[in-house]
């Protein structure tokens, strides 16, 4: 067995290992009959059909498979960038979701865990703005975003479905495989390459690959408040008391 099989080898049984599968129902995720001892013990070539399976369903690299490249994953759908969990209420209406900022620390981790996201506050809003569409809450971390948005604010962003729905110098939350940033966009021609811009000029501008962005929201207003920079709690009592208080004045408007 030559350096790059063996190389290959290994890194399929690391994908089994870090998903916890056994080889068994590895094979069944990959359509192989009966199990995939033999592909890791070298008896067994992995076939192209396994290659794309690994691809749709784990996202790995064919080239970093192969030990051709370094990245080891990659979106089939680049310019797929809308939600992974959308929420609703015990009516069955979308509700907006808030994300602090501790919470957003573990964020891409959790992007696709319905139970993480029901831990979370979430409110809904009665105006016409905020129907036909998936909207969440993030807050504003650091001053990057100066003079337009303070530290500890809150935004409230639009989902984003596909990159060719938003525009050029459009303020967006960014969620990435390993953060959530708040930032002016700027698309390559290609939407290959996406360049992130602070507002404040003390930070300097970075280029991204479109692949990395996990979701996308498109920012269309922010919530200010009076609050407490040691307590994330008082935060987000003041914003129920402000939504409830909001929910009640739109009911007012519509009984009159």
């Amino acid at each position: 067995m030559d350096n790059s099989t063996s190389q290959t080898i290994k890194r399929f049984k690391e994908i089994r290992e870090e998903n916890h599968f056994t080889q068994s129902d590895f094979a069944k995720i990959l359509q192989i009959k009966n199990s995939t001892a033999d592909i890791e013990r070298g008896k067994t070539k992995i076939s192209g059909k396994v290659v794309a399976r690994l691809l749709q369903e784990f996202s790995i690299n064919p080239l970093w498979l192969f030990g051709e490249s370094n990245q080891k994953k990659i979106r089939l759908y680049q310019n797929d960038v809308s939600p992974k969990v959308v929420t609703i209420n015990s009516e069955s209406n979308e509700n907006i979701v808030l994300v602090n900022v501790k919470a957003a620390a573990g964020y891409p981790n959790h992007v696709q865990d319905l139970d993480w996201y029901q831990q979370l506050p979430a409110f809904d809003i009665p105006l016409p703005e905020y129907r036909n569409a998936t909207y969440r809450g993030f807050q504003v971390e650091g001053d990057s975003m100066l003079p337009l948005l303070e530290p500890k604010e809150w935004v409230i962003g639009k989902a984003v479905n596909n990159l060719n729905e938003v525009s050029n110098n459009t303020v967006c939350v960014v969620v990435l495989e390993d953060s959530v940033v708040v930032k002016k966009i700027r698309k390559s021609e290609d939407n290959a390459e996406m360049t992130l811009i602070s507002i404040n000029t003390e930070y300097a501008p970075y280029t991204i690959m479109t692949h990395q962005i996990v979701e996308l929201w498109e920012i269309n207003s922010k919530l200010s408040f009076n609050i407490d920079a040691n307590s994330d709690t008082t935060s987000l009592k003041q914003i129920q008391e402000a939504m409830i208080e909001l929910t009640s004045e739109v009911r007012g408007l519509k009984a009159n």
